[in-house]
């Protein structure tokens, strides 16, 4: 089992940033690939990010491309992802959830994800 914890998520102004974290427990998360998503009120959950096992493969939303940066940290204990957000944008606002894949390759879908975090809110305002 794993178990993974966010944390970073606040309330900032337009054109402001955040940095979430993702720690894992109860097994390493070191040969999985991570994903980040968010959900807004009455959305869907949707693709943020997703970052492979080593961290050299990183993929984004066209909406987040080059103002979010995803990176892992693999040596800490069971492992910590993170998700850089700059410039960020009322639309941006939502519930941000990392999610891990019990294979190496990054994937873009929901439902190829394992194991989930509780979330943690991010709020925008204009």
């Amino acid at each position: 089992q794993v178990q993974l914890v966010e944390s970073g998520g606040g309330l900032v102004q337009a054109g402001g940033s955040l940095r979430l974290s993702c720690a894992a427990s109860g097994r390493t998360i070191s040969s999985y690939a991570m994903g980040w998503f968010r959900q807004a009120p009455g959305k869907e959950r949707e693709f943020v990010a997703t970052i492979d096992w080593s961290g050299a493969i990183t993929s984004y939303v066209d909406s987040v491309q080059g103002r979010f940066t995803s990176s892992r940290d693999n040596s800490n204990a069971e492992g910590t992802v993170y998700l850089q957000m700059n410039s960020l944008k009322p639309e941006d606002t939502a519930v941000y959830y990392c999610a891990a894949r019990l294979v190496p390759r990054s994937s873009t879908t929901v439902s190829d994800y394992d194991y989930w975090g509780q979330g943690t809110q991010v709020t925008v305002s204009s």
